[in-house]
């Protein structure tokens, strides 16, 4: 018997790469292997009805590839120490996961012996590039075949496609596309799609089940989050976990975000994303009682270049391990208690509880009184501080050109 080529193609379960499954071996002949790279946003049953369609679909063989501990290590934890939001908006949930399914997905192509690997991205987005550019770098000897993409299908080819070769399932087109992970779950719909427009309220997967008020004490160790209310965690994964469900009751975290893509087209997209939202905020106002001024605004510039980079399909170049080491000796002092109050759709920042607090000093107190300086080296210093504008402002007269 003739031998077949094998490919390994990045595995959801839906429509797409359902398609892929079956045309990847029955029209192109290969040996087809699937995985799915869970970075925390599928259940143990979810992960079974996937690893069942697979093998319904007719795949060699399917493995589940948990990089959950990786996703958090390696990306949300300097997620949280750069305050990572998009555009000051998006926690970036699904651009980040993606990096990492696709390193899961490629290095498991090379343990298994490949000619070719496999995902069912469109040609309209950011994931094509994100999977293409990371099998491209880590396995350059490796095709990357895309159906989807390269011949421009649509949803009806695609479940005719599957119906002619035998395979029934429901295909029923979903209002609304849900990509859900621990960082954060991404809504796309028709509304999405439209400037002018919302999500209505019955898109959001978590439903607001408390209208009352609660506190919630976030407690943090050198910048990442190790107690929930009072509750230590060494799981840090389970600790975020158990933040997104307090804020999800409240329906915290919702917004749309509205960004530039890497292939240059704007887009939109809603989320939720109680976790990240309430935990970026409360990191935050912990180090603006912890760090000094400039400590605040390096860190926010690394912040902002750093999310940008990894939303960009950036995580493989080697300046991100460089800002990631400036990320992480910034939180050295970055430990205390945070207390918010939430409420739906909202919360508020209550205060914070730390031995670093640079508030607590002995040189004063803001707006009341002053103990480490005089009056006149107040005024002595006012006088120097003003001698560069002085100067501008007189040749400015001098010239006739007083503003």
């Amino acid at each position: 018997m003739e031998n077949k080529k094998k490919v390994l193609l990045a595995f959801s379960g839906g429509l797409d790469t359902s398609f892929a499954v079956k045309y990847l071996s029955e029209d192109l002949g290969y040996e087809v292997h699937t995985a799915i790279a869970n970075t925390g946003g599928f259940s143990d049953e979810e992960l079974e009805i996937i690893a069942d369609k697979a093998k319904r679909l007719g795949a060699a063989s399917h493995a589940t590839l948990d990089v959950t501990g990786d996703y958090y290590s390696k990306s949300i934890r300097y997620m949280i120490a750069g305050n990572v939001l998009r555009n000051g908006t998006y926690p970036i949930s699904v651009s980040s996961e993606r990096i990492f399914q696709a390193i899961a997905i490629i290095e498991y192509a090379k343990k298994i012996g490949v000619d070719a690997v496999a995902h069912g991205s469109t040609g309209a987005g950011n994931d094509q590039v994100r999977f293409d550019l990371t099998f491209q770098i880590l396995a350059p000897e490796i095709e990357i075949i895309t159906p989807t993409r390269d011949m421009t299908l649509t949803r009806e080819y695609e479940i005719d496609y599957l119906k002619n070769h035998g395979y029934e399932a429901d295909f029923k087109k979903m209002e609304y596309s849900i990509n859900k992970g621990l960082w954060g779950t991404s809504i796309g719909g028709k509304e999405t799609l439209k400037s002018e427009q919302t999500l209505p309220e019955n898109a959001y997967p978590s439903q607001i089940t408390r209208t009352d008020t609660e506190t919630l004490k976030l407690t943090f160790t050198e910048g990442e989050l190790t107690a929930v209310n009072g509750k230590e965690y060494t799981d840090r994964i389970a600790a975020i976990r158990a933040v997104e469900k307090a804020g999800a009751e409240f329906g915290i975290g919702r917004d749309m975000h509205i960004g530039d893509t890497i292939i240059g087209i704007k887009g939109r997209v809603g989320f939720e994303a109680a976790g990240p939202i309430l935990i970026i905020a409360a990191h935050k106002m912990l180090e603006k009682h912890t760090l000094t001024k400039w400590q605040q605004y390096w860190k926010d510039q690394i912040g902002t270049w750093y999310g940008m980079f990894l939303h960009e399909a950036q995580y493989l170049e080697p300046v991100m391990r460089d800002m990631e080491a400036m990320l992480e000796t910034s939180q050295r002092n970055v430990s205390g208690t945070v207390e918010i109050l939430l409420r739906p759709y909202s919360y508020t920042l209550v205060g914070v509880d730390t031995s670093f607090d640079l508030m607590k000093t002995d040189f004063g107190e803001y707006g009341e009184v002053n103990k480490a300086w005089s009056a006149d080296d107040v005024k002595g210093f006012t006088k120097i501080l003003g001698n560069q504008m002085k100067i501008y402002h007189n040749v400015q007269k001098r010239n006739g050109k007083a503003e």
